[in-house]
């Protein structure tokens, strides 16, 4: 596979099939030392390394991936792309769109280079339409989808999603539509060009409230919605997140039928909750606000993770809301997934990444290698691969090719 994506949106796809064995060559350019992808050399790391080689985003988005340098500015460089995607299944690229094709690689030279070739581009907002000329990051395809709107509570502003929700969806959109193309390949021999945009994907994420507007007239954060705290299909009280001891902590709880109810109001043990006006969804619903303030009262005062384990063994269904740090390390079925692999990366060590939340009993997929440095694989790929020689190697090396 021929990579020429970045950031996450696209490296997140490509690090999907390498991850189950793909052999993923990372183009980038040597010109800006790969500063197209921005998050090449930008920390978190907890102490003072910084440089190209140690990005952490990058290194975990770019897991099992071989990594060339190739200056895509120089006719050479050109030539070398094209003698790449000769012996490649798919050329994967997230750029703005038509900026592929301003390099000198529109589709159609990528069909006179292999006629069944596998392209996918992905852009905020794909190769046609109104606003293909448009450049967008992550936060700007959820807001433009209805995303960011839908965020937050009713009569509050929009809350936003805080991290690029959408380069991560965005990601799983495009490993599957590549992996779909290539299921078209093998059945027919045609390849064909996968034009992703990313607000489409966010689009579709909007389902039930373009449903609701439609059918009800109604729109989300409205008075009369949908409160996001609560369930709305299947209607459930109570329903929400509530404030647990200490700062910051919270519990989530849901009363699925009238039976979780009895099982809450036995562990709350107070007159209010053996109310047996409280009995019934319908009367729990119509003083839904009020329970719920008598509920956060009640829940204030307990620890989280002690609360949720007492109201899980009664019956009720409960989690205490976990902070990044208890979510990989605190819960004791986390290790067991193996959600959190440790990859070996030459300067950077050892360091842990995401894994992939699925597991094949036959074919699972692998993570061991870190992110490429720039340009490590130069001398593989386009020697042993490409079959450039020594000596032309190091003439590209000087005129700044490679």
């Amino acid at each position: 596979m021929c990579d020429l994506s970045g950031q996450l949106a696209g490296a997140g796809a490509t690090r999907i099939l390498a991850a189950f064995g793909a052999q993923v060559i990372r183009v980038e350019d040597p010109a800006t030392s790969g500063g197209w992808d921005i998050v090449r050399g930008a920390p978190p790391y907890n102490d003072e390394r910084r440089g190209i080689e140690f990005g952490g985003s990058f290194n975990n988005h770019n897991t099992e991936k071989l990594g060339i340098t190739i200056n895509l500015r120089t006719e050479r460089g050109r030539d070398l792309l094209t003698r790449l995607i000769t012996i490649s299944d798919v050329v994967t690229e997230n750029f703005a769109g038509g900026v592929f094709a301003r390099l000198g690689f529109p589709y159609e030279r990528l069909q006179e280079i292999k006629p069944d070739i596998v392209y996918v581009s992905h852009s905020g907002f794909g190769a046609t339409g109104p606003y293909r000329d448009f450049r967008t990051w992550g936060p700007i395809v959820q807001a433009v989808s209805g995303l960011t709107f839908t965020s937050g509570l009713a009569g509050q502003p929009p809350a936003g999603w805080g991290f690029s929700y959408m380069d991560h969806l965005g990601a799983y959109a495009m490993a599957i539509a590549m992996l779909a193309a290539l299921w078209h390949r093998d059945q027919t021999g045609e390849g064909q060009w996968v034009d992703l945009a990313g607000v489409e994907v966010g689009l579709s994420l909007t389902g039930t409230d373009i449903l609701d507007h439609h059918v009800n007239r109604r729109a989300p954060r409205s008075p009369g919605s949908v409160d996001s705290n609560r369930a709305g299909a299947p209607v459930m009280a109570p329903h929400g997140i509530y404030p647990a001891l200490g700062e910051d902590r919270w519990i989530a709880l849901a009363c699925r039928d009238d039976a979780d109810w009895a099982r809450l109001a036995d562990a709350i043990g107070e007159p209010w909750a053996a109310d047996a006006r409280l009995a019934t969804l319908a009367a729990r619903l119509a003083e839904q606000d009020a329970l719920d303030a008598r509920l956060a009262a009640w829940t204030a005062g307990q620890g989280g993770q002690e609360l949720a384990d007492r109201l899980v063994a009664a019956g009720v269904p409960a989690s205490p809301v976990r902070t990044p740090a208890e979510r990989i390390d605190g819960t004791p079925a986390t290790p067991g997934w193996d959600l959190w692999p440790t990859v070996a990366h030459p300067d950077i060590g050892p360091a842990r990444v995401e894994g992939l939340p699925v597991h094949l009993s036959e074919t699972d997929w692998s993570l061991r290698r870190g992110a490429p440095r720039l340009g490590e694989h130069n001398r593989f790929v386009l020697g042993e691969l490409l079959g450039v020689g020594e000596a032309e190697l190091a003439e590209l090396t000087a005129e700044g090719v490679i």
